[in-house]
């Protein structure tokens, strides 16, 4: 004989699932504080300065001159 299965219950299941997936995602994309979001991009700006000051040549300079 088959098993019988409340069809609301699966349905009510799947939706779950959905959401939790969309929450996950959210966490993922929106998990940090503004505080913590803004630390990192001066983190990063600093690094790419510091990076960038040590080049030998310019890349917006034209070599000709």
């Amino acid at each position: 004989m088959a098993e019988i299965i409340n069809l609301r219950q699966v349905r009510k299941a799947k939706a779950r699932a959905v959401e939790d997936a969309k929450a996950e995602s959210n966490r993922i994309a929106f998990g940090q504080p503004k505080k913590a979001k803004t630390l990192q991009q001066r983190r990063k700006a600093l690094e790419t300065e510091r990076h960038e000051g040590h080049r030998l040549e310019r890349p917006d300079t034209d070599p000709a001159e």
